[in-house]
């Protein structure tokens, strides 16, 4: 039913004789913006393992900083303001970039904040200062892939040096092979092993999972290391310390420093697990192909040409590359005649 002008008319002049705007009104409507202090636990409950890891530091930063106030008399301004402290203070390493990565992660955990906030009501999209302070370009990454040489060298050291050679030489193998990254590692249970064809199943950032094919002797030492360090139940973890506990993020700090400190090269270039990934990659993408790459790097987003829609690699293709790579024949691979050189044997 369409509304009378005269009475609306009315309405308008009532409510303009008593003060009362239409931001008091939309205002009044919604629900008074908590603290700092008061929100930061329902953000933290709502956010993911990665979230948490990424951006708890940079939130409780904030909560310290303006716990009193309401989250939505924060201004533009004082993110920015903070964006430069995280910026001007952030640690220097080897492969720092004057902070501006802390600068870049600070902000996309502000936007990630107030991203909950609109979610539940509490402001408006427009009235998000976080989304009015602009990011840092992100600089391109200086990893690149290692040389048959720098790899065998890694190895070397791993397998020669401090108190759990066994495990260390398995991570490197197992990060060579299937070119996970740590989170997908260290997320490895008992039943995602299928020692029998091969196969290991990796859950990483954003949700994705995959099945991963692996070398017979990766599967085997896999499958030997579980059952010596304790892993029974089908939901235990895969990868423990030789006492049984389980692995953590902790020895993958411990293995890269104790490396540096043997291959000066290694701490200058502050060279991690993760150049691993760009290593096989990059091998995988110059013998079969960007498609293939993509499929071993679990890389299941959409973005760049609508090409990448049709330049897909099934299981087969991944198991293929890695059989030429290891030079270990693998059950779903494809016969090869001619194959190319594989990286250093592990």
């Amino acid at each position: 039913m369409a509304a009378d002008p005269a009475r609306l008319a009315a309405a308008w002049a009532c409510l303009t004789e008593l003060g009362i705007t239409l931001a008091d009104l939309q205002h009044d409507a919604r629900p008074a913006s908590p603290t700092f202090d008061d929100y930061l636990p329902q953000v933290l409950a709502g956010a993911g393992p990665g979230a948490l890891r990424a951006y708890r530091s940079y939130w409780q930063r904030m909560t310290k900083a303006w716990g009193n106030q309401a989250i939505d008399t924060v201004t533009a301004s004082d993110l920015q303001a903070m964006r430069q402290h995280v910026t001007n203070s952030a640690r220097v390493r080897r492969n720092s970039r004057s902070g501006r990565h802390a600068g870049e992660l600070f902000i996309a955990a502000a936007r990630a904040f107030y991203n909950r906030a609109i979610a539940d009501g509490l402001i408006q999209p427009a009235d998000s200062p976080a989304h009015r302070v602009g990011k840092p370009r992100r600089l391109p990454s200086t990893r690149r892939a290692l040389t048959p040489e720098e790899l065998t060298e890694i190895n070397l050291v791993a397998r020669t040096t401090g108190n759990d050679t066994l495990l260390d030489a398995l991570l490197l193998r197992l990060h060579t092979e299937t070119a996970c990254r740590r989170g997908g590692a260290l997320g490895l249970r008992l039943q995602d092993l299928d020692a029998e064809r091969g196969l290991l199943l990796l859950r990483e950032k954003g949700g994705t999972v995959r099945w991963q094919p692996i070398s017979p002797d990766l599967a085997t030492g896999l499958a030997q290391h579980a059952a010596v360090r304790g892993a029974v139940l089908p939901t235990d973890s895969l990868l423990r310390y030789r006492n049984g506990s389980v692995l953590t993020s902790r020895r993958y700090d411990q293995l890269w420093h104790r490396i540096g400190q043997h291959l000066p090269w290694v701490a200058a270039h502050g060279i991690t697990m993760h150049w691993l990934r760009h290593t096989t990659l990059t091998w995988v993408e110059r013998h079969f192909g960007y498609g293939t790459a993509r499929a071993y790097a679990g890389h299941t987003d959409t973005t760049g040409p609508a090409t990448t829609t049709y330049i897909r690699a099934d299981l087969q293709a991944v198991a293929t590359a890695l059989a030429a790579m290891t030079g270990q024949p693998h059950p779903l691979a494809q016969p090869i005649d001619n194959g190319p050189g594989g990286l250093a044997r592990l």
